[in-house]
C-alpha cells in the first residue's frame, strides 16, 4: 500500500510485461506516475471528421500508421501532493466487449504496490466510458475507501442528465453505450460526488479547471511546484490537433468550441513551458508544445531512467 512516508514510485517488481505501462516523474514536490490503461481500436476517421479524407490519409501515412483503424491510447494520472493520492481518470474497465487490451489500470497499480485503498480523491476529466469505466469494473468499488472524493464539474453531470449527440461522428453502435456507462456512474457513486463549478483546489498544487469543449463540463488539471508545471489535459488534445489544431474529433459534442479550447491550452503551454500529459497521446504522453508556423508541434521529453 502507498503510505504517506513511501513516494508514489514502485515498492516492488510485478509481473513483468512486454513493453512498459507507466512512467513515474516528480513535478517539484509532487510525485506522478503515468499509467497506461491500455489501448482501444476505433475507426481512424473518428480522429479528423472535418478533414479531408486523402489529408487524413496523408497524414496517417506519414505517421506510418494504418489507413482505417487507430489504436487510442488510454492513459490515467496518478498523483501525490502533501498526505493526498488522487486518481484522475479511470480508464475503460473491463466489462465492455471488443476491448481485450483495455481496462489494465487496476492490475496495473496493484502490481507496482499501490492499493485502490489509498486513493483519497478521483478527478473526472469528464464522463465518457473510458474515462469512468474503470470505476465500474468488477471489484473496484469495493477496493476503494468508502469516502473517497469524486471531483467532476456540475456542468458534466447535468449534461449527462440528457446528453446530446447532435455534434458528434461516432460509431453507431458507440452513444448509448456512452449513455448507459455514465448514468450507472452517477446511480453507483452519486454519494461521493463533489461537483465544483469552475475550478477546484483538489490538494496543494492540484488544481482541476472547467474547459469545456469536449464536452461541457470537461476539465483538465494542473499541477504546480517548485517552479515546475503539467497538464493533464483529458480529450482535449489527440495526436493528429498539433499539425492540425482545427481537425475535429468525432467524440466532440462541440467541436468548433473544442477547437478554441484546443488552441487556448497550448498557447499557456507554450508560454509556462510546462509538461503537457493527456489521456489519448501515444504513453507516456509526456512532453511539451512548441509552434510550428500557423499550428504547433509536440516535443516528448526524454525519458529518465
Amino acid at each position: 500500500m502507498l503510505t504517506v512516508d513511501s513516494p508514489l514510485r514502485p515498492a516492488s517488481h510485478g509481473p513483468e510485461e512486454l513493453v512498459p505501462s507507466r512512467y513515474a516523474l516528480k513535478v517539484g514536490d509532487i510525485d506522478v506516475m503515468v499509467v497506461s490503461d491500455g489501448v482501444l481500436p476505433l475507426p481512424a476517421t473518428t480522429m479528423a471528421t472535418n478533414a479531408d479524407p486523402a489529408d487524413l490519409a496523408d497524414w496517417l501515412d506519414h505517421m506510418f500508421l494504418p489507413p482505417d483503424k487507430f489504436d487510442w491510447p488510454l492513459n490515467v494520472l496518478v498523483v501525490r501532493s502533501g498526505d493526498q493520492t488522487i486518481l484522475v481518470d479511470a480508464g475503460v474497465g473491463t466489462q465492455f466487449p471488443g476491448f481485450p487490451r483495455a481496462g489494465q489500470f487496476p492490475a496495473r497499480l496493484e502490481a507496482i504496490g499501490i492499493d485502490l485503498a489509498s486513493v483519497t480523491d478521483i478527478v473526472i476529466t469528464h464522463m465518457h466510458m473510458d474515462h469512468v469505466g474503470g470505476l465500474l469494473a468488477p471489484g473496484v468499488k469495493e477496493r476503494l475507501r468508502p469516502d473517497v472524493r469524486i471531483h467532476v464539474t456540475d456542468a458534466e453531470v447535468k449534461f449527462w442528465a440528457s446528453p446530446d449527440f447532435s455534434l458528434t461522428v461516432m460509431p453507431e453502435a458507440v452513444p448509448p453505450v456512452l449513455r448507459s456507462t455514465a448514468a450507472r456512474f452517477l446511480a453507483e457513486y452519486r454519494d461521493r460526488l463533489l461537483v465544483f463549478k469552475e475550478r477546484r483546489e483538489v490538494a496543494p498544487g492540484v488544481v482541476a479547471r472547467r474547459t469545456g469543449g469536449h464536452t461541457p463540463g470537461h476539465c483538465v488539471v494542473d499541477l504546480a511546484s517548485g517552479g515546475k508545471r503539467l497538464m493533464f489535459a483529458g480529450d482535449a488534445v489527440f495526436p493528429v490537433n498539433f499539425e492540425h489544431p482545427g481537425w475535429q474529433n468525432g467524440f466532440e459534442h462541440d467541436p468548433e468550441e473544442a477547437a478554441k479550447v484546443r488552441d487556448r491550452l497550448f498557447r499557456e503551454l507554450m508560454i509556462d513551458g510546462g509538461l503537457l500529459v493527456a489521456a489519448h497521446l501515444p504513453f507516456p504522453s509526456i512532453g511539451r508544445v512548441m509552434a510550428d508556423g500557423d499550428a504547433y508541434r509536440y516535443v516528448p521529453v526524454f525519458w529518465d531512467y
